[in-house]
């Protein structure tokens, strides 16, 4: 599962790869105004994957011939999931089978620089040069991810 911490503004738990749900943000600090997200940081939607599925997605997307830009992703084993950070909105059009898009809905989900869950690391940390994953690109990335998996078991 993948808990965002609550001093987000959001927290997405994934029951499985195929379902998430998110919460509704936490209350407002008291006292001045909360300092704006780090420079550079911008609001995301988390797309969730089987571990498998999403590793060799992350394989054709480094490996591809535009090497197509990837974007931090975090890895949760003990769920074997992945986590694809991507800009806010994509959740409303995520349609791939056996994966899960949590919307933040502007809630203050922000490209964190430590991982956000206890037990999860960056399998690709954030960087000054990439700050999210193209969804048309990963949908395509996922796909073909799926069809070699798929061949892949088929062969045994």
């Amino acid at each position: 599962m993948l808990h965002l911490d609550p001093a987000t503004g959001s927290r997405t738990t994934a029951t499985t790869a195929a379902t998430a749900a998110t919460t509704g943000p936490v209350a407002p600090a008291e006292g001045p105004a909360a300092p704006g997200p780090p420079p550079g940081a911008e609001p995301c939607d988390l797309v969730t994957v089987p571990a498998r599925q999403g590793l060799e997605a992350v394989d054709i997307l480094r490996r591809g011939a535009d090497q197509e830009a990837v974007g931090p992703v975090l890895h949760d084993g003990p769920c074997a999931t992945l986590g694809f950070l991507v800009p806010p909105g994509t959740a409303e059009a995520w349609d791939v089978p056996g994966s899960a898009c949590t919307r933040t809905d502007g809630r203050g989900l922000r490209i964190p620089a430590e991982p956000p869950v206890s037990g999860s690391g960056w399998l690709l940390p954030p960087g000054d040069d990439i700050s999210v994953t193209d969804p048309a690109v990963l949908r395509a990335a996922l796909d073909q991810a799926a069809r070699m998996i798929e061949a892949a078991d088929n062969c045994r």
